[in-house]
């Protein structure tokens, strides 16, 4: 098994990223856990990647603060059930933009990190994504690592408005948009530290 225990950035850091991290997490239901998963699943795919021990806790620990624009949308949208309206899912697709302008400006690597990772998690490899509709390796790389890392997530657990659905058929339905919403050499390392993967799911469900 990766050794996940940071090595490079202080515990007190961490400590109040993952504490920053958890005020969006409370206000969306049924993500118990998420952060840590998605934590975990990046830490993986930057590792697969070969980069740096810095850069893979780097991106793995800033990936909590992905979601952290939650905190300015209404709970009403965050809490329903069922289909979002139009203008519901705009104040959704505001998120990244929020999390952004709060964790700008930073002197730490690590909220820097944070703030990259939270504008472009919703960008997409084909252009297709939010909200700026950057495309290719334009997507910082900690944007499209956790991209992958967060689509597994919510696709492997139940949410309010859904059902999961097994750990295979995500793997499948994410390498069928290899090269289309994902980059293809993250989608590589996903699937090839997957066994990793699953095993960071069964410790955080």
């Amino acid at each position: 098994m990766l050794k996940t225990t940071p090595t490079t950035i202080n515990k007190e850091t961490l400590d109040l990223v993952r504490r920053m991290a958890l005020m969006a997490q409370f206000r969306e239901p049924g993500v118990e856990n998420h952060l840590e998963r998605v934590r975990g699943y990046c830490y993986v795919i930057a590792h697969g990647l070969g980069l740096s021990t810095t850069e893979v806790e780097l991106i793995a620990y800033a990936s909590q603060l992905h979601d952290i624009g939650y905190v300015g949308v209404p709970d009403a949208v965050l809490a329903k059930s069922g289909q979002l309206t139009a203008y519901e899912w705009e104040l959704v697709k505001r998120h990244p933009a929020i999390g952004a302008e709060m964790l700008s400006g930073s002197p730490s690597p690590l909220l820097q990190a944070g703030e990259l990772i939270a504008l472009s998690h919703h960008e997409r490899w084909d252009g297709s994504g939010y909200p700026r509709a950057l495309r290719g390796e334009g997507i910082p790389l900690g944007g499209r690592i956790c991209a992958v890392a967060d689509v597994f997530d919510a696709l492997t657990t139940k949410r309010p408005y859904k059902d999961e659905i097994p750990v295979q058929e995500a793997l499948q339905l994410i390498i069928e948009e290899s090269g289309q919403l994902f980059d293809p050499r993250v989608v590589k390392a996903f699937r090839d530290g997957f066994d990793e993967i699953l095993r960071v799911r069964q410790l955080n469900i």
